[in-house]
């Protein structure tokens, strides 16, 4: 028989302590002595539905760690069978440690959590008519936790949706009625439903009325549970001011007819997107003004610690006076791709920080193509990169064109500070202090 401290010290060695929080520490104790959610609620002063998602945000934790589907209900049976078997979080070998490019999978232990925006966009979807604006700049983890939580939503038996605008042809960009018959019939096709986009469509009353009315009795009407539809790179109808200037109100009017039509309430939006808006839209028409935003910070020095030490990397984790993770910080901040590549090429190629950071901005450093993919964005737009080198060689931050300052944001080339904008980090001074001149 599994004791109580047998199984918290099961759970810390699976976890490991800086994966749990206080809370979810006060769960794991309160359900294995059989307490509910509501009855946890309540004792402690906590809303039971803000309970629930802490919940089942622990018991998707120990299932992908595990390898086996955990809930309230299995989690003591599992852990006892574990006790024997317990797995190591670690990255133990290199076939097991993926390049770091795109998302971190949903399995991955790689992931590190930015607590509580977590739990807050968890315990935000469940609530009716939820909309949810997750912005930061490029390579930042936004389309990572936007799985996460669809993944959630699974898990509370939700259907979901995942639309990425980059996905859309440049065609449907041209007019209004393409690209909402394209949205339709994307949103039909992952439900595995017929379009049936004709039933619905009505020039008379013109596109927006008539993707609404697809939407809410065609989709939302023959659904048994909610929706959470999910759009990423909504920035990329920046570009496009005609389309989204239609398109972005219509987000926010079906967001708002959760007020006024119940089967709204059913419909829970995820807009992702990299840069503030740069149109000009009606305040009362805007969604960015509406929900519940969630902005990405980078790492901190603990986060950058507990990955490190994900890679088998603790010979470098500060302590005793030695610096090197805070050398790489300065070097590049706490940009989570910038870091998991650091991360990866010191346990993968076995070289030293001294070295990585040595030859970070040059032609033979790690960050290489990363900064050359920069140099020929910013060479296919010359404003653009007269611009940053003005922000590259100033001593202090600078005014820019809002739109400019908006555009090296998404790419994560830049910081905004109120009005004005400084370079992101070091790395970024270093490669294009004398490139830009050219």
């Amino acid at each position: 028989m599994l004791s109580d401290e047998e199984a918290f010290t099961l759970l810390e060695t699976i976890l490991k302590p800086n994966c749990v929080n206080d809370l979810q520490w006060l769960v794991f104790r309160q359900c294995w002595l059989g307490k509910t959610y509501q009855m946890i609620a309540e004792e402690n002063g906590y809303d039971p539905d803000y309970i629930r998602v802490v919940g089942s945000r622990l018991w998707q934790l120990l299932s992908e760690t595990l390898g086996v589907k955990i809930t309230k209900s299995n989690f003591q049976t599992v852990l006892r069978q574990c006790l024997n078997k317990t797995p190591v979080l670690s990255v133990s070998s290199l076939s097991q440690l993926p390049f770091p490019d795109g998302v971190v999978p949903l399995n991955s232990p790689l992931y590190i959590e930015r607590l509580p925006i977590e739990h807050r966009a968890y315990a935000e979807i469940i609530k009716p008519a939820a909309l949810l604006r997750i912005k930061a700049p490029s390579k930042m983890g936004k389309t990572s936790l936007m799985l996460r939580i669809l993944e959630f939503s699974k898990d509370n038996k939700y259907h979901r949706v995942r639309l990425n605008l980059q996905q859309a042809d440049n065609t449907l960009f041209t007019h209004l009625d393409p690209f909402l018959r394209w949205i339709c019939a994307n949103i039909a096709h992952q439900l595995d439903k017929d379009p049936k986009l004709d039933d619905y469509w009505d020039e008379e009353l013109g596109s927006k009325v008539s993707c609404t009315a697809y939407l809410q009795g065609y989709i939302l009407e023959s659904l048994d549970n909610p929706l959470v539809l999910a759009i990423d790179e909504v920035n990329h109808l920046f570009e496009y001011e005609q389309i989204a200037q239609e398109f972005l109100p219509l987000l926010r009017f079906w967001h708002e007819e959760g007020n006024n039509i119940d089967i709204w309430q059913n419909l829970r939006l995820i807009i992702v997107h990299s840069t503030e808006i740069y149109i000009p839209l009606e305040l009362q028409q805007s969604p960015f003004n509406v929900g519940v935003p969630i902005q990405l910070p980078e790492f901190s020095l603990e986060q950058v610690q507990a990955l490190a030490d994900l890679h088998n990397l603790s010979d470098i984790i500060d302590k005793n006076g030695n610096e090197p993770l805070k050398n790489l910080m300065e070097m590049v901040g706490g940009h989570p791709y910038l870091i998991r590549l650091a991360l990866y090429h010191l346990y993968a190629d076995q070289i030293t920080m001294k070295q990585l950071l040595d030859e970070a901005a040059t032609p033979t450093g790690i960050y290489h193509y990363h900064l050359q993919n920069h140099l020929i964005t910013l060479n296919e737009h010359p404003a653009l990169k007269s611009d940053f080198n003005k922000v590259i060689k100033s001593e202090k931050p600078i005014e820019l064109e809002t739109i400019t300052a908006y555009k090296l944001a998404s790419m994560g080339l830049v910081k905004l500070q109120g009005k004005k904008v400084s370079p992101s980090c070091q790395l970024y001074c270093l490669y294009f202090a004398n490139l830009l001149e050219n």
